[in-house]
């Protein structure tokens, strides 16, 4: 969703900045932002920072203060990423499902749907709350792919950040990357096959 359907990122890392110091204690570089909170939930990147894993207090405490500062930054602001909306009707037309994966969590996703005006549209999704190990680990992919009753290597993934491409491709799904929020060489290295900056270019992926 982040970084896919809209590029949203620079909100969520501002929210990162604000919420790792005031609730953890850090100063973010931005080598830091750049390539360590892209790509998986929130306890992952924390333990990605500190090292340490937090406990469930504190993950609730920077969730909620995080992700409420993301959804201030973004309200009113969130647009589709160019071609999105063609290509959706055109996977439609086509009898072709899709699934959304996020590492967002439900307040998240309805907030997204809500602002990009898509409703119900992903009737299938696999959110943070579903799978016990996050991006880069393959098994949210694993998981969207079984949701619509297919192997992992029959599907097309789409995304954005780098560990977001090593959990898509660990899962043995062929991946369209998306130049949102890291560069094309940063994505073709973690696995992509091609590197995009939207989806105007949907026609080549369907031929």
């Amino acid at each position: 969703m982040d970084g896919v359907l809209t590029a949203n990122n620079h909100h969520h890392r501002q929210a990162w900045a604000e919420t790792a110091r005031t609730v953890l204690g850090l100063h973010l570089s931005e080598h830091d932002l750049d390539t360590k909170v892209d790509g998986g939930r929130n306890p992952e990147i924390i333990e990605r920072l500190t090292g340490v894993s937090p406990d469930a207090e504190l993950a609730g405490r920077f969730e909620e203060a995080k992700e409420g500062r993301y959804r201030q930054l973004a309200a009113g602001a969130l647009t589709e990423v160019a071609g999105l909306s063609r290509y959706l009707d055109e996977l439609d037309v086509r009898g072709i499902p899709f699934s959304l994966v996020t590492s967002a969590g439900l307040t998240n996703v309805a907030f997204g749907m809500e602002q990009l005006g898509f409703g119900p549209r992903f009737g299938t999704r696999v959110t943070g709350e579903d799978v016990a190990r996050g991006k880069p680990h393959p098994e949210p992919f694993l998981l969207g792919a079984a949701r619509l009753g297919l192997a992992a290597a029959d599907c097309l993934a789409h995304e954005d950040a780098v560990n977001g491409v090593r959990s898509a491709a660990g899962a043995g799904c062929r991946v369209v990357a998306l130049t949102t929020t890291a560069p094309a060489a940063a994505l073709l290295e973690a696995g992509a096959s091609l590197a995009v900056p939207d989806f105007t270019g949907w026609a080549a992926w369907l031929a």
